[in-house]
Formats: C-alpha cells, structure tokens, sequence
C-alpha cells in the first residue's frame, strides 16, 4: 500500500507550508517505506482580481509495479495535472494500449500515469473505466479544481475535512491531524455508531470534521466548494436466466481473471491461507496460474476453537504450495497501542489481531499477499445471512413465528461462549418479534435498543 495526503486552499492565512506538509507525509511512512515526493504550486491573482487555489500533495510510496520509475506525484505532458494515488489499477495495460493510440506519452511503465492520461482525455468520467482498488487526489491546474475520488468498494482508505477556504485530504486522520489548528473534538453520532457496530460508518469518522469519502465516489473542490457525487452503485436488479451449471462456469471464470489481474506485481506475492473456502479458492487459482508454487501463509492460535492452521495446511498439501505456518499467544494489552495507531479511530473487529499478527510475519517474506477477504458478504457465507432466510421464511409461516418468537425461550440458561448454539438461538429468537431489518441491525450490534 501506499500513502497520500495534501490540501487545496484559496487564502494564503490556510496554507500548507513545506514543513507542514513534510510532517504530513512523513507520518505515513508506515504505509510506504521506499519513496516520498511532495508537489506544491503557490496560489495567485488572475485577470479579474480573483484569488486562485494553491495546491501541496504528498505521497509515500510501496513499490509494486516499475519499481525504479513510477514516482509519485506525477503528472501529465504539459505538468497541467497532477497526481497522487494509493493503490493498483488492474487493467491499466489496456487503458495504456488505448490511449497511447490516442496520442499520449508515457514515461513510466506504471499503472499510476494511466490515470493522469485518462483523466485528461475523460475528466471526472475516468474512475468508472478503472478496475481496482485506489484512493486518488488529483490536482486540474486547467480548471483550478481538486478531484479526490475512491475505488468502488472502498478498499483504499480516504478522509478529508473541508474548511471555509481550504480542503484537507488524506489516507489516514493522523496525517491531516499534522496540520496546525486542526480540532480533535468527538463527533457524538459517531461514537454512538461505533459503540453499535463495532466501527465507525461512513461518512463519519471518530473526529467531528473529518469525513471518509464513500466507497464509489469522487469529491470536487471548487471556487471553495465541495461537492460530493456517486460514480458506481451495484445493480441489485440483474437476474440469471442461464442454468446452475453456466452460472457455475461464469463464475469460476470471473474469479480466474479476478486472480490473474492481481498478480501483476514485481515484487515477491503470497497468499493469506485460513483454510476456508474463499482464501482456498484464491490460492487454487494463483497456484494454477503460477509456474512457481505459490508462497501460503498461515497463523495458529493455542485456543483450539480459533485456530484454522489444520485446514489451512490441508488445502496446502493438495494444492502443493510453498506453506509457512505461524504459532503464536496473542497479548491483546501489547498490541493494543499498536492497532490505535494505525487504526486512528476506535474500531472493535476481534480479526483485527490475528490479521496484525499474520501480515506482521507474512512480510518478512513477500510485499504483497492476496486474500479472501470480502468472501462472506459477496457469497452469504455468515451466519446471520441465513438467519435472515430463517427468519422471512418464519414470518410467512405466521403460528411458527409465534412459537420461535415467544419469550419462555428467554429463560434458558446464557452460555458464555460467543459461537454457542444457545447464544444464537436466544439471539434469534428475541429478534423475531421485530421487523426484518430492524432483527438484521441487532445482529450487527453490539449495543442494541
């Protein structure tokens, strides 16, 4: 990964000074240790008397694709746009075979420059054509305007926080919070919805003034005004007429090219391995797309009910990787400072740990690993997704709703074990006297009403 940060401003009391921004920078170190860069263009008068905005972008580097090259920020032919950009377009080899037919010339054999040219030719009409995962600032000297825009399921990080005469960017709070005078005051709503599910959604963040920018979306600043549009939703409206067996070949091929996009890189690639069926199918298809057994990574816990290595070393074995297997005893009060850190706000997710724990040993051997994140919410793999079915199922029944839904249920002994079949039963039984949506909330929960 990599990091970026920088402001836009029009009254030069707002300006972002070269050391100002060096701090900025510096402190995303972390998400990019082998290069920096820095860009600032100083603001000034036009014809009509008019104040222009001056810009300063930052950007910490991760070396994955023309390694020696690809030095951010970057800009276009005439150094009319300029660009910082953290993460990886995939089919950018097709977007540069485009637009080099259409005249433009490259410099680096990066997949960031792709977005420089593309934004030149298309405007703010550029993200749609991007298959990745990327949070971008672009700088338009042409039309004096900041375009700041975020991957589609929002896998790359981006907060902002818009001020009177000036607009603040970064991959994380900590650098914005590098600026002078920025407050730290807690937004209220936004405790209230961690302290219910466990993170803080967007566009909220911790901090009253600071906002994510929505997954699917790009902001534009202009004459000192931010405006803030949608450029993806899923379509939920889409239906298959084709058979079981054409859908299965459909998808099998989907997540085949999904794969094979993803490891363009030129530098060493792994694999997180938990044994489950989404890291299993990724690793199946990188190892069949390798002519090299895929390096695997795996972590192990002494508490028997979270520690999947059995799994994961048995779908190593029959695929044949190249397996590295990790013990550890998590001490959640040592590693705690460590997560507050990078997280910037409170967010309570326990895999928080164990993925600390397996990226931390996994990079001591390769820079970048795939994994099967995402898997559960885009194949109904949780549990509440089924209790959801249960429970639609049981409210057409009507006597049966009764009957799952009454109160004596209640009365059962608690179990203290988080995934015990008591635990889920009164859980589930207590939500069905609630609306469908309202049920599936308290199952997010932890604090419900």
């Amino acid at each position: 990964m990599c990091g970026i940060t920088g402001a836009c401003w029009t009254d030069p009391h707002c300006e972002i000074e070269p050391t100002v921004l060096a701090r900025m920078t510096d402190v995303l170190r972390h998400r990019g240790p082998d290069d920096d860069g820095t860009y600032r263009s100083e603001g000034r008068i036009d014809g009509s008397g008019d104040r222009l905005p001056a810009v300063a972008l930052g950007f910490r580097r991760l070396a994955i694709i023309d390694l020696e090259r690809a030095s951010q920020p970057i800009a276009n032919e005439d150094k009319t746009i300029w660009m910082v950009f953290n993460g990886e377009i995939y089919n950018f080899r097709s977007l540069r075979k485009r637009l080099e037919g259409a005249g433009h010339h490259f410099r680096t054999d990066g997949d960031g420059e792709t977005i420089v040219h593309l934004f030149e030719d298309l405007g703010v009409e550029c993200f749609e054509h991007l298959n990745g995962m990327f949070a971008i600032a672009i700088w338009d000297a042409r039309n004096h305007r900041l375009v700041l825009a975020r991957d589609r399921l929002g896998q790359k990080p981006l907060v902002y926080r818009h001020e009177p005469s000036r607009l603040l960017f970064a991959s994380e709070m900590k650098s914005i919070l590098q600026v002078p005078g920025v407050p730290r005051d807690i937004d209220p709503v936004a405790l209230d919805h961690y302290l219910a599910y466990q993170y803080v959604p967007h566009p909220r963040t911790i901090f009253h003034g600071i906002h994510k920018l929505p997954p699917g979306h790009f902001a534009t600043y202009e004459n000192n005004n931010l405006t803030v549009r949608s450029y993806w939703n899923p379509d939920f409206n889409q239906t298959w007429t084709g058979t079981e067996q054409e859908a299965i070949e459909q998808l099998r091929t989907v997540l085949e090219s999904s794969v094979q996009l993803r490891m363009q890189s030129d530098v060493p690639l792994g694999a997180f391995l938990s044994g489950g069926v989404d890291s299993s199918l990724i690793v199946a298809f990188m190892q069949k797309l390798s002519n090299r057994p895929t390096k695997t990574f795996s972590i192990g816990f002494p508490v028997r009910e979270y520690d999947e290595t059995v799994y994961a070393r048995q779908v190593a074995d029959h695929l044949k990787t190249d397996h590295c297997e990790f013990q550890v005893t998590p001490d959640a009060v040592d590693i705690l400072p460590k997560l507050v850190w990078h997280y910037d706000e409170p967010f309570a997710d326990s895999s928080a740990i164990p993925t600390w724990y397996v990226s931390q040993l996994t990079r001591q051997h390769v820079t970048v690993s795939l994994t099967g994140d995402g898997g559960d919410e885009l194949f109904v793999g949780y549990p509440r997704y089924r209790a959801a079915a249960l429970g639609e199922w049981l409210d057409r029944s009507g006597p049966l709703r009764k009957v799952f839904g009454s109160r004596i249920w209640q009365s059962l002994p608690a179990s203290y074990r988080q995934k015990s079949r008591l635990r889920q039963f009164k859980r589930f039984s207590e939500s069905l006297r609630k609306s469908p949506g309202r049920r599936y909330l308290d199952w997010l929960s932890i604090f419900n009403m």
